[in-house]
């Protein structure tokens, strides 16, 4: 679609607010417009104490104009009269993209990945899930059961950040391998088939920045509250390297006493008793078993050797050695995917009880093989109408959400959803979601985000993306990780 600017240059908020009701579409910017084709035009204009957007939308055969106006007198906060800005350019689209689309999206006019912050923003304003609900609703349009999910969603979010001590800390360490690459992966990770060679050099770079890291910690005073390691698929590595690799971290860091240890035991097909129990000694008290779908057609079509009994059989072997907290993931949106599949995938995974059941919604990557190939998917309704049956079933069940979020070129523009029977919230899933402290990043992929005591100052250190990369770079990662120490001192607690 054709976006055309004027009175601006505030292109995010318009391509954000495009995609939201016409996800198909990409943004185009340019200065012209003949009246021809998908556009949409952007008109502010300020003046005095009114920022007014006009958007006219022109879009397969359909028009649609809407005016916002938003005030912004004494507005003498750069960044607060910004934000005023961004907000009345993208209401005025959505109100004019609306009218062509027969409504609002569930989300109403929200485009951030973390709808929950802004929930729990309100809640600490006034108290109330009311309040926050209101906000919801007449501010950004939201609908009924998403102003339900988020604020649930908030309110487990507040209850772990008072748990949380000023020198608490989350860590997550980066295992990027996988047996094979699914079809709706764009994740930085190496199928073993091409990149074993990689693995042991991989282990040996990584030592050295949990080494390093974890003096940094020690020296800082702080301690890991939950630990989360994952990937890529850790369990792709052997027995062996696993042991390797969870003897090194509790001697560091001494895992086996945070508050949450999880380990991604995603593909089931990785799952023997071996690595099962590598995993159980290791001090881990979580883990993840992701089957994704348990229908064998649709495991075939996104790629995956395994089959649905395969995940249902790795989750009986984890019972069996005592694991007691499991989280199982599905998608919402596969090819090939209906109603009928879906639901009996979520009744079947409701039935085994584990603890957290994640619900996600597919995300059309660029760089993945169900985009680059076209494939055909369900349609936004019927991913809605998935989403609409796993909410109700696991209600219904005694689970409640806890953690969400979105992502871009999501199907029907929906989210991302972790579910939780009483007793078992996932800690560092809502932490790093929900930026409520210092997440320290290790090994290649890895972002560490440094939180202040306010929690207002967040800044992110990155590291090399790719396996060979992060090997060959491991130096220059840990004399970046001195930063660490650096903000501590001038923004910790």
């Amino acid at each position: 679609m054709r976006l055309i600017l004027r009175g601006h240059t505030s292109k995010y908020p318009v391509e954000q607010a495009m995609l939201l009701f016409f996800p198909e579409e990409r943004p185009v910017f340019c200065d012209d417009y003949d009246d021809y084709g998908d556009a949409a035009v952007s008109t502010l204009t300020v003046s005095g104490q009114s920022a007014v957007c006009v958007t006219d939308i022109n879009y397969r055969g359909k028009r649609a104009n809407a005016r916002a106006e938003f005030p912004v007198c004494d507005m003498q906060d750069r960044f607060a009269y910004e934000r005023v800005l961004r907000n009345v350019i993208k209401e005025s689209f959505c109100q004019a993209a609306a009218e062509i689309c027969g409504g609002m999206p569930p989300w109403g006019t929200l485009t951030g990945i973390r709808p929950a912050k802004i929930a729990a923003s309100a809640l600490r304003e006034n108290g109330l899930p009311e309040y926050a609900d209101r906000v919801l609703r007449d501010t950004y349009h939201v609908c009924q059961s998403r102003r339900e999910l988020c604020i649930d969603c908030a309110l487990e979010s507040e209850r772990v950040r008072a748990l949380l001590r000023p020198r608490d800390i989350a860590l997550y360490i980066g295992i990027p391998f996988c047996p094979t690459r699914c079809g709706y992966c764009t994740f930085v990770s190496h199928s073993v088939e091409k990149a074993a060679h990689l693995i042991e050099p991989y282990l040996d770079a990584l030592e050295k920045e949990i080494v390093h890291a974890a003096a940094l910690v020690r020296e800082l005073g702080l301690t890991v509250r939950a630990a989360y390691i994952g990937g890529g698929t850790p369990t792709s590595l052997s027995a062996g390297q696993l042991e390797r690799l969870f003897e090194l971290l509790e001697r560091e860091f001494a895992l086996s006493e945070a508050s949450e240890y999880t380990v991604e035991a995603g593909r089931p097909d990785t799952l023997d008793d071996a690595r099962l129990l590598a995993v159980k000694k290791s001090g881990a008290g979580r883990i993840s078993i992701n089957p994704q779908t348990l229908s064998d057609k649709i495991l075939q079509n996104i790629g995956r050797p395994h089959t649905g009994e395969d995940a249902l059989e790795a989750f009986s072997r984890a019972r069996a050695l005592g694991f007691g907290s499991v989280n199982m993931d599905v998608i919402a949106g596969l090819p090939g995917d209906t109603p009928e599949y879906f639901s009996e995938t979520i009744d079947r995974l409701v039935a085994l009880a584990p603890e957290n059941i994640t619900v996600h919604t597919l995300s059309l990557k660029k760089g993945s093989n169900i985009t680059l190939s076209r494939t055909a998917l369900p349609q936004p309704g019927v991913v809605a109408a998935m989403l609409d049956y796993a909410g109700a079933a696991l209600r219904n069940s005694n689970y409640s959400p806890y953690y969400l979020y979105r992502q871009k070129f999501m199907a029907a523009a929906l989210e991302n959803t972790g579910w939780t029977l009483p007793g078992h919230t996932g800690i560092y899933n809502i932490c790093m979601m929900e930026e409520l402290c210092t997440v320290l990043a290790i090994g290649a992929g890895g972002v560490t985000k440094l939180v202040d005591a306010t929690g207002q100052r967040i800044e992110r250190i990155f590291n090399a993306k790719y396996p060979y990369e992060y090997i060959a770079g491991i130096d220059g990662i840990i004399e970046k990780k001195l930063y660490f120490s650096d903000f501590f001192a001038r923004f910790g607690a």
